[in-house]
Order: C-alpha cells, then sequence, then structure tokens
C-alpha cells in the first residue's frame, strides 16, 4: 500500500493568511513610497519603512522588500552603504531576473565607487528587462559618466555611455511605471506652482487673508503640505500672527523633521517671541546640530538657555563645546567666563575672562568685559588691587562707560578710601549728568567724609533726577537727622521712602529715630515695631537694639 502524507489544512490557512498580510503591506508601502518621493514628508517615509518591515516579517521570500527597504532606510542613515549592498543582494538571489533588484544593487556599488560590480549589475538589469529596461540603461549612463568623472573611464566607456543614454532615452515609452510617476510628478509641480505663484500675486498686492486661505488650499489640494504650511508661517510672521506661525512651522517639521530652513526659523521665532519657552528652543538647537553646520553657534545660544534655566552644568558645557571649535571667538569665552562665574568656579571664569579681554574685538564690549573680570577680583577673591587695575583698564578702553567707574567707585569704598570714591563718582557724574545712581553713590562718600552740605545737594540731585528712589528719600533722610540735627524734615523722606516702598525695613527704623528724637513716642513705637516685624525677612537690624529703644520710649 502506498504511503500516503497528510497535509493539515491549518498549516496551509495560515500560510496563506501571512502571504495576504505581506501582499497587503508590500502595496502599502508602495503607496506611502510614491507618495515620499512626490511630497517628501518625514512620515510618509516611516509608514513606508515600517510596511516594508512588515512584509519582510510576513513574507520573506518577496525581492522587492529588501531592495526599497535598503534604499529608504539607507537614506535616513539607519544603514551603511555595505549593509543596503547585501540587503540588494539577498533580493537578487531570491529573485535573479529581477530587473529592479540588480539596478538597485548596481546603485548602491556605483555609490561605493565600486564601478566594476556595479556596471555588471546594471548590464543584467537590462538584460532582465528587455524592452521595458530605460531606467536602468539610463542608470547605466549615469554611472559611466561618474566613472568618467573619477577618471576611471576609458574611450570605449565613452562610447557605452552614448549608447546607454540614446537608447534609454528611446525605450522610456516602453517604461508605463516611470511614465505614470513622471506624470504624477508634473500635475502635481504644475498645481503647486499655480498655487504657489498666485499667492505670491495676493501677497503683493497685500491682500494677506486671501493668501493665507489659498495657501490652506494647497495644503490639500497638493502632495507638498508642508510647503504651504511654511509659507502660511512667513505669511503669519509678518502678520504679527505668531500663535500661527509658530504652529505652521511645527507642523512642517511634524512632515519632515530634516528641514534645517524651518528649523532656524522656529527657534528663531521662539528665542524672540516666547523666551520663557526654553524647553522647545532647546529640542530645536539640538536638532540644528544634527546637521553639522555652525555648531559652535549652536552650542553658544544653548548655553545662554540653559543659563536661563539656571542649569550652570549644561550651560558650561555648552560653552566649552562653543569654545573648543572657535577658540578665538571673545563672545564664546566670554559667556563660558560667565557660566564659570555663575557656578563660582572663579578661577577658570578669571582664565576665560581674560582671553576675551585680550581677543579684544571692540573697546566698548572688552570695556564690559572688564566689569566682569573686575567684580570677581573685588568680591569673590577681595583683590582690592586686581579690581582696581581691570575697572581703569576698562576705563581707558572706554571712558565713557559710567558703570565702571561706580564699580571702580564701589571697590574703593569697599577699601574705605573715601577721596578716591569720590573722585569715581564723580568721574560717573560727568560721563552721564543725567544719571541719578552717580549722586546717590557720591553722597554716601561725602557724608562719610562728613561734608555734609555736599551730600545734602547730591541728594537733593538724585531725587531731582529720580523722585521714585526710595533708597536716595532715605539717605537724604538720614544727612538730615545725623548731619543736619533736623529731626522734622528728616522725616519727611523717611516717609515717603516708606510711602515708595513698604517694605523698606531701615526707612522705618529711621524714621522711629526721628519720631523719637521729635518726642513722638507712639509714632517712634509704631515705627520701630514695623521695622522689627520686616526685619524677620530682610535681617538688616540688631533687633536687640531695636527693642532697647522701644523700652526706652517707654521709660519713666
Amino acid at each position: 500500500m502506498a504511503e500516503q502524507t497528510l497535509i493539515n489544512p491549518n498549516i496551509i490557512s495560515a500560510e496563506s493568511e501571512k502571504v495576504t498580510k505581506a501582499k497587503n503591506s508590500l502595496e502599502q508601502a508602495r503607496i506611502y513610497h510614491e507618495r515620499y518621493l512626490i511630497r517628501k514628508d518625514n512620515s510618509d517615509l516611516q509608514e513606508a519603512i515600517t510596511c516594508y518591515i512588515d512584509a519582510v516579517k510576513y513574507d520573506p521570500t518577496i525581492p522587492e522588500t529588501y531592495y526599497r527597504l535598503a534604499t529608504l532606510m539607507w537614506e535616513q542613515g539607519q544603514i551603511s552603504i555595505n549593509t543596503a549592498i547585501d540587503q540588494c543582494k539577498t533580493a537578487v538571489s531570491l529573485a535573479p531576473n529581477n530587473m529592479n533588484a540588480h539596478m538597485y544593487a548596481g546603485f548602491f556599488m556605483e555609490m561605493a565607487q565600486n564601478y566594476p560590480e556595479a556596471i555588471d549589475e546594471f548590464k543584467s538589469a537590462i538584460r532582465s528587462g528587455k524592452l521595458k529596461s530605460a531606467r536602468p540603461r539610463l542608470v547605466l549612463s549615469q554611472a559611466l559618466l561618474n566613472k568618467i568623472s573619477a577618471k576611471e573611464g576609458s574611450p570605449a566607456d565613452y562610447v557605452s555611455f552614448l549608447y546607454y543614454f540614446l537608447s534609454g532615452s528611446l525605450m522610456l515609452a516602453w517604461d508605463r511605471p516611470l511614465l505614470k510617476m513622471i506624470y504624477k510628478k508634473i500635475s502635481d509641480d504644475v498645481s503647486v506652482f499655480t498655487y504657489s505663484t498666485v499667492g505670491h500675486f495676493l501677497e503683493k498686492f497685500k491682500c494677506f487673508d486671501k493668501a493665507q486661505n489659498l495657501y490652506l488650499q494647497a495644503v490639500t489640494g497638493t502632495q507638498h503640505a508642508q510647503l504651504f504650511y511654511d509659507k502660511i508661517g512667513d505669511l503669519a510672521l509678518k502678520n504679527d500672527e505668531i500663535d500661527l506661525c509658530v504652529d505652521c512651522y511645527r507642523k512642517v517639521l511634524e512632515s519632515n523633521p530634516l528641514n534645517r530652513e524651518v528649523l532656524v526659523k522656529l527657534v528663531t521665532v521662539l528665542q524672540t517671541y516666547f523666551p520663557e519657552n526654553t524647553a522647545e528652543t532647546i529640542s530645536c538647537y539640538e536638532r540644528l546640530l544634527e546637521f553639522d553646520v555652525d555648531t559652535a553657534a549652536i552650542y553658544y545660544e544653548l548655553g545662554h538657555l540653559y543659563l536661563r534655566k539656571e542649569d550652570k552644568i549644561n550651560s558650561i558645557s555648552a560653552f566649552k563645546l562653543a569654545v573648543e571649535r572657535d577658540t578665538e571667538n571673545p563672545y564664546y569665552n566670554n559667556s563660558l567666563a560667565f557660566a564659570y562665574s555663575k557656578a563660582e568656579l572663579y578661577d577658570d571664569a578669571i582664565e576665560y575672562y581674560q582671553k576675551a579681554i585680550s581677543l579684544n574685538p571692540d573697546n566698548e564690549w572688552t570695556s564690559i568685559v572688564c566689569q566682569g573680570l573686575g567684580a570677581i577680583y573685588a568680591e569673590a577673591k577681595g583683590n582690592i588691587d586686581a579690581a582696581v587695575s581691570t575697572y581703569q583698564a576698562g576705563i581707558i578702553l572706554d571712558p565713557t562707560n559710567y558703570d565702571l567707574y561706580i564699580a571702580l567707585g564701589d571697590t574703593y569704598m569697599a577699601d574705605y578710601d573715601l577721596d578716591k570714591a569720590i573722585k569715581a563718582y564723580c568721574d560717573a557724574i560727568i560721563a552721564e549728568p543725567d544719571n541719578y545712581r552717580g549722586y546717590s553713590k557720591v553722597g554716601i562718600a561725602l557724608f562719610e567724609k562728613d561734608f555734609v552740605e555736599e551730600a545734602l545737594v547730591a541728594y537733593h540731585k538724585s531725587i531731582e533726577l529720580n523722585p521714585e528712589n526710595a533708597f536716595a528719600h532715605n539717605n537724604l533722610g538720614i544727612v538730615y537727622l545725623d548731619g543736619m540735627l533736623d529731626a522734622e524734615e528728616a522725616l519727611e523722606y523717611f516717609e515717603e521712602a516708606i510711602n515708595l516702598d513698604p517694605n523698606y525695613t531701615l526707612a522705618y527704623f529711621n524714621a522711629g529715630r526721628a519720631s523719637q528724637e521729635m518726642g513722638f513716642t507712639n509714632d517712634a513705637a509704631n515705627y520701630y515695631q514695623m521695622a522689627l516685624e520686616l526685619n524677620k525677612e530682610s535681617d538688616e537690624l540688631d533687633e536687640e537694639d531695636v527693642m532697647q529703644r522701644i523700652r526706652k520710649l517707654f521709660e519713666v
């Protein structure tokens, strides 16, 4: 009796289901792939890759999935040229007579500059395609031309180039898939050209709303949504519709995250109009780094964004990377120094401030850097001589730098060198006669020097220039109270200081002193009590001293 083999119908059904799924996935992949070739939308590319991978999982014997998947993954940078070649060789092994498998294998071999094997694969594709071999013939002619350009061609290659180019051009009529793709591409190009031209015409005549509506129609009416979202974004920016502008740029990047031009536009708008949105701005800059263009400038911008977030470590890292790529850039060195100073790494800050100053791109800018370096010497290092020398160097570079004179005066005051402090503050006043700060500063130094009348003049001038300056009102009151012994006049200025700044601890304390001097016991007690309450936060007063003053008010 002959042996019979029984086939499980469930196995046949499962295999049939896999084949059906593979065909469906491949068809979907072809649709997304074609759409991607027309409109270059990254979402189409991702969908195509996913569907090709699904097709391979369901049926690993379909050659088309290998060479098309290799093309898309190589374009995305997910695989190397050699891996793409191996994928195409797999397709060739599965279908030795498949024209496209040979053609794609040849394409990647040409990319690897392996011209002999590439030409062999193109010729195999031509033999397989016969009358429908227009594409491999044209691609082969291009490969021969590249071989000649690389100085690897022979006289015979010139003849072959002409033959395959001309024959391929003539045989295009038999390549229906290519003609179909060309027709779709031309139709889409015509639509894009029409929408773009009419939209530009409407923009030129200030019909912005109509132009915007037209571009919105183009988003759905063509295969180039990202192009028209970009145009709408640009138009919205012109019309100060910033939210719409940002939304459109984001939609472009959803479709194509590798659109560098739109990334630059978006990050510029975010920094200009949404400075608080540091997270998205940082994300944009990090994506821009992937293009490896202007990396030093991008790290520089990232450093400032991290500073805004008070992320000291990342800000230092970003500025360091900027400096590493452009060591002679004074602005990068200065920013790195500033980041180090924020992290209280003062020795490193001094090093890079000195480098920025030595590069000196501009006297005015460098004088400001001197101010930053001088502040570290004065406040962090306690090196008065180094601070003074640095401030003076900055003043030589820019004699009009008001803040440098003030900083120099403050340094002398900290060292209790009153004569030099007064001179520095007077130089500041000469530089900017209408700036109230210089008068307030010199008022303190003059009063410390017992030049009471001169201190009064200085504070009155400061208040004249800035009546809202509570600090000047309080100090003028002190001059009247302690210098002129005029408690009544002093109290008016203390009360004005409190009116301007209700949380001014010292002003309440001084108002209490003036009231006590005038015999206003209850008022003095109230002012002292308020000073004690505020002092819990400000910690500017000796509480025991204030309590003694209160007790003294009510002593019999």
